[in-house]
């Protein structure tokens, strides 16, 4: 693979791209699962290094040890490979590399760029009180900007902070966001590191991307305020300025955040409850707040082929299950009837309460043509699957039995004698039941609603037709019998 932790130093390392390449990264912090909204931005990062042949990097921002897990950090490393966003080199932790960024704050100190404050707790808390009664923003307002560290009681604590410019603006031509200005007047001296000599998640940001040689920093444009103060340390160092590409965030149906009351945000969700395929996924994030003119299903190659960072809207996208579901229901009918039986066997296998023998499975895979053509989600495809393996007599529900009395229970017998005799093909057993139903001078609907019922035990199902020929002779004249018997 490429680089790890030990490769990025004080130069841009192995996994950084070569002169004039495009390298983009995804950072995610792991405190959690991998968030549709995260999983959108890597899916664009991404798409932009393979376009441009450029590489793409991952490194997990760990540096919040009270709320980074393992569990969280395999959450995003898994949600990542379903999604087939594979990265170059090796994902980098961004907590292994705290002597690094500690290093830069030293050399910012050195420069005359940074400096030691040595405000309290309590002091601090004070500035901030009167700043609140005073209406003010609640910034730093540089007591030890210009002080004397020897003014400072011996072996006092202190942070160091970066020396922001406090005369004119700072304005970054983002290439979503367009053109944005700020006044440094707004901006205050952030901390570096911090007492306990920590570096803070401003500066390992920036260090982190400098040395991985990072060409663009797309990201949510949650973090466009911090690129004005991020942008003061490099230029401090006298480091090249990424491009940056600040997304809007996605919202919900009503226009709100995202949040929990819209339904799923993790991708694990979409993949475990939700029963979406990972080309689904990736279409429909693609589509949340990008565009390339009407073109709504675009597979991955089609979409490394042409995406650009033009196409990126600056409004927030909004979330839509039933494009979501239609997509999906376009995946899953273009998946191979192999692939959908080895996702949708354990399924299966949890609803019947056994395992599927080879037998079952070659029934499963032969099901799936039949399956899913209406199926959204191979939940559906999995429910519609199961009654070719419930054990007999089947568990007939509610709706269903209400089917299987009165003259429901006569047309099955009927139906039951005429297909006894017949040969087991599509043609025979359609012109059995219709001589049925025309016998009794009824539409083949009336026959096929309890025939239905006692073959699956539900009142849905694929085609009445397509339900014999896969259950077979054998079994569907049984599950009549039973149906029958009890009566």
């Amino acid at each position: 693979m490429g680089a790890s932790n030990d490769d990025i130093n004080g130069t841009p390392s192995a996994s950084a791209g070569s002169p004039g390449q495009v390298v983009t990264r995804f950072a995610p912090s792991p405190t959690g699962y991998l968030h549709i909204g995260g999983a959108r931005t890597a899916l664009f990062n991404w798409l932009w290094a393979r376009h441009t042949g450029g590489k793409f990097l991952l490194r997990i921002e760990d540096t919040d040890r009270a709320r980074s897990t393992q569990g969280a950090i395999d959450a995003i490393l898994d949600g990542m490979k379903w999604l087939g966003l594979d990265w170059d080199g090796d994902e980098v932790y961004q907590f292994a590399r705290a002597s690094r960024h500690a290093e830069v704050a030293f050399d910012l100190l050195e420069r005359g760029h940074a400096y030691k404050c040595f405000a309290t707790a309590e002091e601090l808390e004070e500035m901030r009180a009167q700043q609140r009664a005073n209406k003010l923003p609640l910034r730093y307002d540089g007591r030890w900007r210009n002080r004397d560290p020897k003014e400072a009681p011996e072996g006092a604590p202190f942070v160091v902070r970066l020396k922001a410019e406090t005369e004119g603006e700072t304005t970054i031509d983002d290439i979503v966001q367009g053109q944005v200005t700020v006044r440094n007047s707004e901006l205050d001296d952030m901390v570096l590191l911090r007492s306990d000599g920590t570096p803070t998640y401003m500066l390992a940001v920036v260090v982190d991307d400098h040395d991985m040689g990072v060409t663009h920093v797309i990201r949510g444009d949650d973090h466009l305020n911090n690129a004005f103060r991020q942008l003061g340390i490099i230029r401090a160092m006298g480091w090249p300025v990424p491009t940056y590409g600040h997304v809007p965030l996605i919202h919900g149906p009503d226009g709100a955040k995202l949040s929990k009351r819209h339904g799923a945000l993790g991708v694990e969700a979409y993949r475990d409850e939700m029963g979406i395929l990972p080309e689904t996924l990736s279409n429909y994030l693609l589509r949340l707040g990008w565009g390339h003119g009407d073109e709504e299903i675009i597979d991955r190659a089609r979409a490394v082929e042409i995406f650009d960072l033009a196409g990126i809207g600056r409004s927030p996208a909004r979330t839509d299950q039933k494009k979501l579901e239609n997509l999906n229901g376009h995946y899953i009918r273009a998946a191979t009837d192999e692939r959908l039986t080895d996702l949708v066997a354990p399924m299966v296998e949890t609803r019947v309460g056994r395992e599927l023998t080879e037998k079952d499975r070659d029934l499963l895979r032969r099901s799936m043509a039949v399956l899913k053509v209406r199926a959204k989600d191979l939940m559906e495809l999995a429910e519609g699957a199961t009654f070719l393996f419930r054990t007999r007599p089947l568990d007939i529900d509610d709706r269903a039995q209400a089917l299987l009395s009165g003259e429901g229970a006569s047309l099955l017998a009927a139906t039951a004698r005429a297909l006894e005799p017949m040969e087991w093909s599509a043609e025979a057993l359609e012109s059995a039941v219709r001589g049925v139903s025309e016998e009794a001078g009824v539409g083949l609907g009336k026959v096929a609603q309890p025939l239905r019922a006692a073959l699956t035990g539900r009142t849905t199902s694929p085609g009445i037709f397509d339900v014999l020929l896969l259950l077979g002779r054998e079994e569907s004249l049984a599950r009549l019998a039973d149906q029958a018997t009890a009566a």
